[in-house]
Formats: structure tokens, sequence, C-alpha cells
């Protein structure tokens, strides 16, 4: 699966190719799928007057979609699933889903496609959506869901179940606008967490520094590391036509500590405006450490010019020429092929600010949504919805499970045992606000006024109206 930054360098393309091809696809039945023996299940717009209709969709007495499954009532069913997942990634997701197919006989056909975003409409628009998509962008489903194209999934999946195995951030978050008022637009597979802070382990250790629990601390310790000599941080933002993505995130990481999870969901929507003193004193938080050429690896001018994957390597000298890099759990595949997780790195929570927001957790990941309703296909959405579902791919590395079924014991390393935990115990889970944004803000006026910002060539009040410039228009 492509990595967060990479999605981020498409993302304006494929807003416009997307806008364009809503205007002009002709519009369809988006329940076209493969023929099943059994009745479809009720959707809820259907009328039911039966004892059920307002649970989960199933005859509870018979067991649930996913229950009857494993019994073999579905045997000999397709269930069509289009996503993101290519190469690598394709083959883990499928092979986290063989065991289930072979239990239930239900057969999984996966399409992976790196061009799913400019796809997707397209394929709903023209009534030949997949019985589940695979959302790598939240904002993308949003975006559909208002059509009414999405099946609510509040009504097809237990959500007492959902309530126990899911942080209430996770649920919160699938919930979107559809036709006719809120709906639970998917379910949550993957996760990536961002608010973490690598270091190099044993030289750390070797030094005498301890790992900071608090805001304060790591700017105390920031400063130690300064007086020994070294610049702390070292920090990269060049992306290509994407330069700028790694500001927006560390600015996303603050407003989560310094306002609460309601002004950043505002803040996300366009309701709090950039030029608000909530987002302005979030980039002042972290213009302490970026604009303060002692704390940076080269200076404040080299983060530009720096490329995002080639920034943690003066982490991986010896000695260390920098010790903290923030960035999300993706970045490890960046690091020298011959560095030990728990040996020669580790990382630690991206400190809360403000007690009064707890622990908050910045994320990424994938949401599932359901556009045909058939009785298979609900089978294989509440097997989604279960740790069993990315078993295989947790113990493989590379990816966070969101559900709380998902045994820390699957965990390869202790690194992401601790990872799993973090998102399982965050008392804030927020997608990744620019993702979230229109793509001429979150992927346009964000990227550049963070990049003139740290350039030097406009002021922090100058760069905010340039990115508010953005919604204005």
């Amino acid at each position: 699966m492509k990595k967060s930054s990479t999605r981020k360098v498409t993302l304006p393309l494929v807003l416009c190719l997307s806008f364009a091809m809503m205007l002009s696809a002709c519009g369809g039945n988006s329940n076209n799928g493969a023929a099943s023996t059994d009745p479809p299940a009720k959707t809820n717009n259907q009328a039911d007057n039966t004892p059920d209709s307002t649970n989960s969709g199933t005859d509870t007495a018979a067991g649930s979609p996913l229950d009857l499954a494993m019994k073999g009532e579905y045997k000999g069913t397709k269930v069509t699933v289009f996503g993101p997942f290519v190469d690598a990634d394709q083959v883990k997701f499928e092979n986290s889903i063989k065991e289930f197919e072979e239990k239930t006989g239900i057969d999984i056909q996966y399409e992976g496609s790196k061009e799913f975003e400019a796809t997707i409409n397209i394929r709903v628009d023209g009534g030949n959506a997949p019985d589940i998509a695979d959302f790598p962008q939240p904002g993308l489903l949003a975006a559909i869901a208002k059509t009414g194209k999405v099946i609510d999934l509040t009504n097809v999946l237990d959500q007492e179940k959902m309530k126990t195995n899911y942080n209430k951030s996770w649920l919160d978050m699938s919930m979107m606008d559809g036709k006719d008022g809120k709906i639970m637009a998917g379910i949550w597979n993957r996760s990536n967490v961002k608010s973490l802070v690598w270091y190099p382990k044993k030289q750390f250790d070797e030094a005498g520094y301890k790992v900071p629990e608090t805001w304060d601390e790591m700017m105390s310790l920031t400063e130690q590391i300064a007086k020994d000599g070294d610049p702390a941080w070292t920090i990269g933002i060049e992306s290509g036509a994407a330069t700028g993505w790694v500001a927006t995130d560390w600015v996303e990481d603050i407003m989560l500590r310094t306002t609460s999870p309601e002004n950043y969901d505002k803040w996300v929507k366009g309701e709090l405006p950039f030029t608000s003193p909530e987002v302005k004193h979030a980039v002042e938080v972290m213009s302490k450490i970026w604009m303060n050429k002692d704390y940076v690896y080269g200076g404040t001018k080299s983060i530009v010019t720096t490329a995002f994957g080639d920034a943690p390597k003066p982490m991986f000298d010896n000695p260390p020429k920098a010790w903290f890099h923030r960035q999300g759990n993706f970045i490890t595949s960046f690091f020298p092929e011959t560095a030990k997780v728990d040996v020669d790195y580790d990382w630690f929570y991206l400190p809360s600010i403000d007690p009064q927001y707890g622990k908050p957790v910045l994320v990424a990941g994938d949401i599932y949504a359901m556009f045909n309703d058939r009785p298979e296909v609900r089978a294989v959405i509440e097997f989604f919805t279960t740790g069993e579902s990315v078993k295989s791919w947790v113990q493989s590395g590379g990816m966070i499970a969101p559900m709380n079924d998902a045994s820390l014991d699957w965990y390869s390393s202790e690194s992401d045992r601790r990872m799993a935990k973090l998102v399982q115990e965050a008392s804030t889970l927020r997608f990744d606000g620019s993702d979230l944004m229109p793509g001429k803000v979150g992927a346009g006026t964000f990227w550049k006024g963070m990049t003139d910002y740290v350039s030097g060539t406009a002021t922090l009040d100058q760069a905010l109206e340039q990115i508010q410039s953005g919604w204005n228009n």
C-alpha cells in the first residue's frame, strides 16, 4: 500500500479528476455485484416491522452474518473488494483473508489499483461499485457518502460489539454525512501511528539521556543535547510536489495537544480558521523547535531542502549527529537495513502539552465501506471488524490493528506492541487533518504556506492568511 506521503503527492490531481468524473459520469444503481442464492439483506432505507429491524440487521437467534458464514451458510458466494493494496501489500492482504475464505467458502475477489482514488468515483457513479472498498483517504469516502450510495453500517453491525472492540474515537471518525443525515460510513481495519519520536536507542542510553514523559521534559532535554554539542532534532519536509506535508503533521499533532478535539474537528472542516489564535499558537509551539538553529540538524534553512526520507539518517551516524525525529511508523522503511528495532532505535510518544487534553494520538489508516447489501457481504464486513482479519499482517510487521481484540502477542517487536497499546489506550484519536481538508487547502495552501514560513519567505501571519485563502476561495 502506498505510504501516506505518496498519497499526498497525488491528492490535488486526484481530487480534480474525481470532481470532473462525478460531473460527467452517469448515475446508476450501485448494487451490482455477484449473484447470491440468498435473498438480499434489508438496508436501512427499507421499511421493516419485524422486531430485529433496528438491531444488527440479522436474526440474532440464528447468529450474525459472520456466525452464519462460519457455519458454511454462504459457501460458493463471491464478494468483491477494491482497494489501493498492490505488490507486497496485496500479498499481505490476500494472506490475511485466506483462512476466512477456506472456513466459509466465500470467495473474496480482491482488485488492487495504484489509481484507486481516481477510479473509485467512476465505479460508484457508473453503477459498478465493488461490494467493499478500502479508502486510505476518509475524506474521499466522506464525499461519496453524501451521494447516498454508501451502505449505512449502523444497523448492519452490532453497535455494542463495535463499542467494545474499538476506541470511541475510531467510531466517531466512521460517522459521516449521508444523503439524509449521519451514517456509519465504514469500519477501520488498519492504522498507522504518527505521534512518535524516533531516537537512536543504544547511543541514547549510553549517553545517559532519559525518555521525556512531558513536553517540558522534552524541551529541557532538547536544550541539554544542544549544550552537549549536538542539535537534538533532524527534520526534513522536501517531498517533490508534496513538499511541506511533514510540517502539516507537526501542526496537527500540536493542535491535538493545545486545544480540544472539537476545535480540531472544526479546524479540519474549515469552521476554525487558520488565522485563529488556536492555530497560530500551535505553530508558535512548533517554532520553538524548528526556528532554533541550535535545535535542528543543519539549521532551520536545511529543513526545506532535506528530503523527508533522508531526514532520519544523522541519527544512525556513529556517534549520532542528531537524536530525535518525529514521524509516523512508516519511516522505519527509510532506516538503515542493518538497524535493529528495540536495539539500535526505538520511539517515544510525542508528549502531551496541556493535561486537560489527555493523551491524543494522530493516526492515518484504512476505512472499509460497503456498497452492496447481501448476506455474504455483511459477513465479510463484519469479519473486517475483527483482529483476526489482520492477524497475519500484524505478525509480518508494518501495520497496527485498530481493534481491541488484536492480541499484543501478535506483534513481532516490543516497539510495535507498545504502539498498538498506545492506540488502544489513547484518550483521543484523530485522523491526519490535511488529508481530511479539501485538496486546495490540505494538499495546497497548507503545504505551501508552511513551506514559505519555514523558508523565511513569509511571516507566520502572512503564511496563515495564505493558507486560509484556500478555504476562502
